[in-house]
């Protein structure tokens, strides 16, 4: 299982490089200073793979459009400099795991490469959006792989859907990657800017800068369209798409600054991943218990959640993407939630009988999930299952079988229900009881 790390905004004007923009592009101060500590950020968190998303590279009203070439190069050359060139490594498995779920799920793919280009009449080379952030990055951190996606004109619905798909192709990658979302606020704050001015830009920067700085992504979604068309901005469908990648994740958002030197908003901000509460107690119960050979003493101060429920729990441990153990309960055995975990923590370490026990050395390898289950319902028949949203039970006796949902390698409904009925021992042709259940995920 990877780890998602943080999502960023970058504004993209190419003045605020220093070879282009010299003097002038020490206007936007604010914004050069915080691009520079978004670049540092990256460089501490040090991702395997960051995913770029930018208004400026081949733009479709009806697709996404991704970069498949195996090395991504680019230049300023269209903005005065020769000197500045820039190649990456595309991450190709990342990118035709996203191509391939997203196509699944009927959202339109433009897989970018030599020949597309060609026949298209568009440009190849990596855009101005994707190399400005980039440039600053690049003076921080350099070992990384890089996904270049242009957003399509869709639907806010389908934006979101697709960053989600990315979220959930990056965690089954097993990598660490942070998210780039690439873009300008209004282009019209002034008569000075390259739009002609109108007051609806200074409402929807203002708007916006407040929905990131409350970390309200769910708003950025829904926001108003007919205000975003008539301030002239390019942010906010890179926006969205980031809203997908971090949903359902807990996330501490910062706003680091906000100018329009140049009669364009441009804004600085980041949204660090927070680990789950859920999650943070798994591995710590884990951890203290490989290290000191006994349970976690749980303190009275971890919320009211976790010590005033209870519920079936699911730990799930995985190292460098692999399955390293998977211990739960179907229905709870300890007082509290947080028992639970801690005691399904321990177990999916240590007593999964498919593993060998975890030792200290791979602790910091190791990445968590934990699956809160909901009660489950009975139902007739196979055809009521839905693999993306339930989990399965098979029953006869004292036999049952339990299988989650969203599982690597799980294809199909049939699939699901022939390996719970594996593990429970009960036959094909046996008579058993069937009975789905919805879970909360939390990484």
């Amino acid at each position: 299982m990877g780890k998602i790390l943080a999502g960023y905004l970058f504004p993209h004007p190419p003045i605020i490089v220093e070879e282009i923009g010299g003097k002038e592009g020490l206007r936007a101060k604010k914004t050069i200073e915080g691009c520079r500590e978004l670049a540092r950020d990256i460089g501490h968190k040090s991702p395997d793979t960051i995913i770029l998303v930018t208004p400026h590279g081949p733009l479709f009203s009806d697709a996404i459009a991704i970069s498949v070439e195996e090395r991504l190069e680019g230049s300023f050359y269209n903005f005065g400099n020769r000197m500045l060139n820039f190649e990456y490594e595309n991450n190709i498995e990342l990118v035709d795991a996203i191509v391939d779920e997203s196509t699944g799920y009927g959202i339109r793919i433009a897989k970018v490469d030599s020949r597309f280009a060609m026949r298209s009449n568009i440009d190849l080379e990596l855009d101005h959006g994707a190399l400005v952030p980039l440039y600053f990055i690049g003076k921080e951190y350099s070992d990384f792989k890089l996904v270049h996606i242009t957003y399509g004109l869709l639907s806010p619905k389908e934006l979101h859907r697709f960053g989600k798909l990315i979220q959930e192709m990056a965690l089954k990658s097993g990598e660490r990657t942070v998210f780039v979302a690439s873009g300008d606020l209004s282009h019209k704050l002034s008569t000075s800017g390259p739009y002609t001015y109108s007051p609806y830009g200074k409402e929807f920067d203002t708007k916006l800068v407040e929905l990131l700085g409350d970390g309200d992504l769910e708003s950025i979604v829904s926001f108003d369209l007919e205000l975003s068309e008539k301030a002239g901005q390019c942010a906010l469908r890179s926006l969205m798409i980031m809203a997908g990648y971090l949903d359902g994740l807990d996330i501490a958002p910062e706003v680091l600054s906000y100018e329009g030197p140049f009669g364009v908003g441009y804004a600085n901000a980041r949204f660090s991943v927070m680990e789950n509460k859920y999650v943070a107690l798994a591995r710590k119960s884990l951890e203290h218990y490989i290290r000191y050979g006994k349970s976690i003493e749980l303190s009275g101060d971890m919320g009211q959640e976790l010590l005033d429920s209870r519920g079936g729990v699911f730990v799930t441990i995985k190292k460098k993407g692999r399955l390293r153990g998977c211990v739960g309960t179907i229905e709870p055995i300890c007082e509290t939630l947080a028992e639970e975990i801690a005691r399904n923590a321990v177990s999916a370490g240590v007593r999964d009988p498919r593993f060998d026990r975890v030792t200290e050395d791979e602790l910091e390898d190791l990445v968590y999930s934990v699956d809160i289950l909901n009660s489950p319902e009975p139902i007739g028949s196979i055809d009521e299952l839905d693999i993306d949203r339930y989990g399965v039970i098979v029953s006869k006796g004292f036999r049952r079988g339990l299988l989650l949902p969203r599982l690597d390698g799980v294809d199909s409904e049939e699939e699901q229900v022939s390996i719970a009925l594996k593990k429970a021992g009960i036959g094909k042709d046996e008579a058993y009881l069937l009975e789905r259940f919805e879970v909360i995920r939390y990484y």
